[in-house]
């Protein structure tokens, strides 16, 4: 359903909450946790291709109303159509350095904004997705993919002993194929411990490469009930336009959200401005990763965009203090006199890079330039994965036989550590965790749901070879990646303890207009369920955010008649923890309702819950107030 367009903007109403009158909404109580629901029998391992059969559902008495309708997400969501199918792999040298290559590169579609989040309070759950900017912001408007349709989990039908011969010989093929390249020099990091904090949808999440399991350091309150700490109203925008918004961290001190032309700094509890970062034009992309000292990165425009000049390109990189509040620096690559237009921008350790169908470049947070663009390179950096280790996805060859090569690399002077060469045909990957290396790929264009997932691939990073590849059938499993330009743009779904959390699609629960849906868990080595599994409950869809050490933190999406949860799900026994219930007032649930976790920023910390939105437009009705952050918190 097409959403309203947004009112104009108005001051956010004194003390917190949503609508007239501005009383503080009720305290109220977790709700009850309902009967598990009928659904997918998530307990048993599926066979390789196919997923767990449908549960037969139980009938219910209908609710007293029909729920609500969740805002649809606009189109343009995933890989476009029409790529080459994968063809068997050559084993091309991979050239020296990094450059941009010497023939056209691909085609390729419309950014999406990612979330972003500070480490050690949680990462931004998720980005908008892919679809064309209106004239007068951003990027030229194209042409994207209509959101997919949710499937039905299903089996698959048994195999003849004929066609378990043939699957059995391409099995064999492809993993004799798959091997990785290791180099002499790598070893020297690889003892570093996990990032904690996690990536995008939160990865990382161990001490060690082993998958041990540590504690967590979110606690549960003594009371979850949570209130509207603050809401930030929706930026007015000008023209009939879509402007980029995206980016979001959360410090000690401070919750940080980029705006148009524009990074603020609001008290976490009380919402005031405690500083403000003006840019000369709109937010890109920005790093969802953070230095130990509070230092992240963003790409922004030069000038703000006009009818006449739509877009300016995305050639500003720029350092933030968000401590301090300020931009320490902007840089900027050329090839010959012309400037780079970046498509992504990561942070890991002590480094800053930017991927781009030009190349790739890196600066040090002192501002040095580390390496840039190399003119008549074959191949190029299309991308990069941050946050614990540095990860490159390196394109080579033409478009019809692409091949992408992911590297592991020092993140001082770019020199390859390990790599993995994809099979040959698959066009895009998204980088899901750098530590342990996890890559995410629609192999064949078969997700067919927009998802850009049909495959993930466990890498070891220290010697470039596969260590098992995972299926997840688009039609069973909700996690998304884009990676079509922004390779770190992967949400619903983690990585901690050596495994792969993802959570269902949605299925029918035990009452008759009820859905729900459940996270579960692939070994990384083995690539097999483990058997957990964590229900969302009736009416309630669960979502992960983020790893918190061992734990998992999930948001649930509430019913039309409930306020939603973050809830922390132990690595171990998957027992649930509430940290976190919502308000379930009409206000308050309809403005928490229209932020989802497939579509907007999710930060979540210390009994802090923050979700804001990654485009704005203009507004053409007062009717409904918009917002372009809100947060929740526990007393």
């Amino acid at each position: 359903m097409t959403q309203p367009p947004p009112p104009p903007p108005q001051q956010p109403p004194q003390g917190g909450g949503f609508g007239p009158p501005q009383d503080q909404p009720p305290q109220d109580q977790p709700p009850q946790t309902p009967p598990p629901a009928a659904g997918p029998n998530l307990g048993k391992a599926p066979e390789p291709g196919y997923g767990y059969p449908q549960a037969p559902q139980a009938p219910q008495t209908p609710p007293p109303a029909a729920p609500q309708n969740p805002p649809q997400p606009p189109a343009g969501y995933g890989y476009p159509q029409g790529a080459p199918a994968p063809q068997p792999p050559q084993a091309p040298q991979t050239p020296p350095g990094y450059g941009y290559p010497g023939q056209q590169p691909g085609p390729y579609g419309q950014p999406q904004q990612a979330p972003y989040g500070q480490p050690g309070y949680g990462q931004p759950g998720f980005g908008q997705p892919g679809y064309g900017q209106q004239p007068g912001y951003g990027y030229p408007q194209q042409t994207m993919p209509h959101p997919p349709q949710a499937g039905q989990p299903g089996g698959g039908k048994k195999l003849n002993a004929q066609m378990l011969i043939i699957v059995a010989a391409v099995v064999a093929i492809a993993l004799i194929i798959g091997g990785g390249v290791w180099y002499a020099s790598s070893g020297k990091d690889e003892g570093k411990q996990n990032d904690t904090a996690g990536q995008s949808g939160g990865t990382g999440g161990t001490d060690d490469d082993n998958g041990g399991i540590t504690s967590g350091k979110e606690k549960a309150p003594s009371d979850p009930s949570a209130k509207v700490l603050f809401q930030v109203p929706a930026p007015e925008v000008k023209n009939d336009s879509t402007v980029v918004v995206s980016g979001s961290w959360l410090t000690d001190k401070a919750y940080v959200k980029s705006g148009i032309a524009r990074i603020v700094g609001y008290d976490r509890d009380k919402g005031g401005e405690l500083w403000k970062i003006p840019l000369a034009g709109p937010v890109c992309q920005a790093s969802r990763h953070v230095t130990d000292d509070n230092l992240t990165a963003v790409l922004y425009q030069p000038a703000m965009p006009t009818k006449a000049d739509p877009s300016h390109g995305c050639s500003q990189i720029a350092l933030i203090d968000l401590d301090a509040g300020k931009r320490l620096w902007t840089k900027t690559v050329k090839t010959g006199d012309q400037l780079i237009n970046f498509d992504n921008i990561t942070l890991s350790g002590k480094t800053v890079a930017v991927g781009s169908t030009s190349g790739g470049a890196a600066f040090d947070v002192s501002g040095k330039l580390l390496w840039s663009p190399k003119p008549g390179d074959s191949c190029y950096d299309a991308g990069y994965g941050g946050g614990d280790k540095l990860v490159a996805v390196r394109k080579c060859g033409s478009y019809d036989q692409r091949q992408l090569h992911i590297q592991t690399i020092d993140p001082k002077s770019g020199k390859v550590i390990s790599e993995y060469k994809m099979t040959e045909g698959i066009e895009y990957a998204s980088i899901v965790s750098t530590n342990p290396l996890v890559v995410a790929a629609d192999v064949g264009d078969s997700a067919g749901d927009g998802s850009g997932i049909s495959d993930f691939f466990s890498i070891d990073s220290r010697t470039g070879k596969l260590r098992t590849r995972i299926s997840a059938p688009g039609e069973q499993f909700a996690a998304r990646c884009e990676g079509i330009t922004r390779v770190e743009a992967c949400n619903l779904l983690a990585v901690g303890n050596d495994r792969l959390y993802l959570p269902t699609e949605e299925h029918d629960g035990t009452g008759k207009y009820s859905q729900t849906n459940e996270i579960v868990a692939f070994d990384l080595a083995t690539g097999k369920q483990t058997g957990q599994r964590a229900d969302a409950g009736d009416g309630y869809t669960i979502s992960p955010l983020r790893m918190d050490g061992g734990n998992l933190i999930a948001y649930k999406r509430p019913p039309y008649d409930k306020g939603g949860q973050v809830v922390s799900i132990s690595g171990t026994g998957f027992k649930e923890t509430t940290l976190l219930q919502n308000p379930a007032t009409d206000a308050v649930r309809d403005v928490e309702t229209s932020m989802s976790p497939e579509y907007s920023e999710f930060l979540y910390a210390e009994g802090h819950l923050f979700m804001s939105k990654v485009y704005a437009s203009k507004r053409s009705t007062v009717r409904d107030k918009e917002y372009l952050a809100v947060g929740f918190g526990t007393s």
